[in-house]
């Protein structure tokens, strides 16, 4: 099986939550550091995660616990943290 087929939709997915996630930063007015911070995650990670990467050409994949402090930061629903609409 071509491995290459099977990361495609989660690059896609991994772009979209990265733009998800910086659209919703800019839109509140917070650093990258901030966010981080109130997620409990480094700045780097954070950082990684609005490239939608999370090793250097590896798409972005946050455990359940991170999205959920995420989604408490940007004071919202996991739900709607992930809904790309």
């Amino acid at each position: 099986m071509d491995t290459r087929k099977q990361q495609a939709p989660f690059e896609a997915y991994s772009a979209k939550l990265a733009q998800r996630l910086r659209t919703l930063r800019d839109e509140r007015g917070l650093s990258q550091e901030s966010v981080a911070h109130a997620a409990g995650i480094s700045t780097y990670t954070y950082q990684k995660f609005e490239k939608g990467e999370s090793k250097p050409g590896t798409p972005m994949n946050p455990r359940l616990f991170t999205l959920l402090a995420l989604a408490d930061v940007f004071d919202m629903d996991i739900r709607d943290l992930l809904d790309f609409g």
